[in-house]
C-alpha cells in the first residue's frame, strides 16, 4: 500500500483515490466518509485525514496579489453563447508596455479558487498576461468553500458553461493587452476545458497544457490543430484510462504533442493546497509548462 507522509502520520493511498471520486462526484460525502472511518486508528484520526485531503489555501500563494511585477484585476466579459455576462480574474505584467502573449488559466470543477488565482499570478510572473475566468460567476462567483463550488458548477448547464470558456478565450485573445498569440493551462475540469478548446478553436489557440484532464468529445478532436503538452499522474487511474484512445487520435491527426507521466503523482498534484502536492513533480511540470509556453507564443 502506498502512503504520504503526513506529519508523521502515512495517509493510504486509498484515501486520496476515494477523496478524488468525492470530488468528481462518483461517490456522495457519506460515502466517502464512511470509506475514511474504516482505516482511522488512534494517531490517523479523521481530523488528520481531512486535513490531509481538503484544500488549505493558506498555503497557495507563491505569488503575492500584491507583487509589484504584476497587475491584478477583475474584468467582465460577454458570452453570448452561454451565460450572457461573465468574469475573470486578468493579471498582467507590469513590465509590459504594449502587448505579449496570453494565456488562459482554467479552474477545476469548483470555481475560481485562491489557488488558481495564484497560477494565473505565476504565469503573469513569468511574463505573459493571464486570464483566469469563474466559471460560477453566472451563479455569484467561486463560494469560498470547495464543497459548495462543486455542487453549484455540477447544477449548471454543462454547455453554456464550455461555451463561456469559449468566449473567454476569445475575450483574452482580442484583449488589448494580446498580441493575438494564445495558450491555456488548466487543471482536473480545466485540463479537460484545455482540450475541448483545442478541439473547438482549431488554429485559434497557439498552445495548450492539460493538467490531468479528460479528452474532448471525440467527434470534435478533428479539429485539434494546437501544439499539446499532457501532464497526468501515475497515480491517476481515473483519467488515465482515457489517455491510450485519445494519443490513437492524436497520433492519427499528426498532432504535435508530448505526453509526461509523473511518477509517483496523485491527480491534482500541481495544486499546493492539499497533501496530494508533489513539489517535485509540480515543480518539475511547471518548468516544462513556461519553457512549452515561450516556445510556440513566442
Amino acid at each position: 500500500m502506498e502512503v504520504t507522509e503526513t506529519s508523521s502520520h502515512p495517509i493510504p493511498q486509498e484515501a486520496f483515490d476515494w477523496y478524488d471520486e468525492y470530488a468528481h462526484g462518483i461517490i456522495d460525502r457519506r460515502t466517502f466518509l464512511d470509506r475514511l472511518r474504516s482505516i482511522t486508528t488512534t494517531t490517523l484520526t479523521m481530523g488528520v485525514l481531512l486535513g490531509a485531503l481538503t484544500p488549505d489555501y493558506s498555503k497557495a500563494e507563491q505569488v503575492s496579489f500584491n507583487d509589484p511585477a504584476i497587475k491584478a484585476t477583475y474584468e467582465t466579459f460577454d458570452s453570448p453563447d452561454g451565460h450572457g455576462k461573465c468574469q475573470g480574474y486578468l493579471a498582467v505584467p507590469t513590465a509590459l508596455e504594449e502587448q505579449g502573449p496570453a494565456v488562459l488559466v482554467i479552474h477545476e470543477n469548483r470555481g475560481l479558487n485562491p489557488y488558481i488565482k495564484d497560477v494565473a499570478r505565476r504565469v503573469a510572473k513569468a511574463g505573459f498576461t493571464a486570464f483566469a475566468p469563474d466559471g460560477l460567476f453566472p451563479l455569484g462567483g467561486y463560494p469560498g468553500n470547495d464543497d459548495e463550488g462543486r455542487a453549484m458548477q455540477r447544477s449548471m448547464d454543462r454547455q453554456k458553461l464550455e461555451n463561456d470558456f469559449v468566449a473567454a478565450a476569445k475575450f483574452l485573445k482580442a484583449h488589448e493587452k494580446s498580441n493575438g498569440k494564445l495558450g491555456a493551462v488548466g487543471f482536473c475540469f480545466g485540463g479537460y476545458v484545455v482540450n475541448m478548446l483545442a478541439a473547438v478553436l482549431g488554429d485559434q489557440l497557439n498552445a495548450g497544457v492539460p493538467f490531468y484532464g479528460t479528452p474532448a468529445a471525440e467527434e470534435i478532436r478533428k479539429n485539434i490543430k494546437a501544439p499539446l503538452l499532457i501532464q497526468l499522474a501515475e497515480l491517476d487511474e481515473r483519467v488515465n484510462a482515457s489517455w491510450p484512445e485519445y494519443e490513437k487520435d492524436l497520433k492519427a491527426l499528426g498532432a504535435t504533442y508530448t505526453m509526461h507521466l509523473y511518477p509517483g503523482a496523485n491527480h491534482g498534484f500541481h495544486n499546493d493546497s492539499t497533501d496530494r502536492y508533489d513539489k517535485e513533480q509540480a515543480d518539475l511540470a511547471w518548468q516544462r509548462t513556461i519553457a512549452f509556453f515561450e516556445k510556440h507564443l513566442s
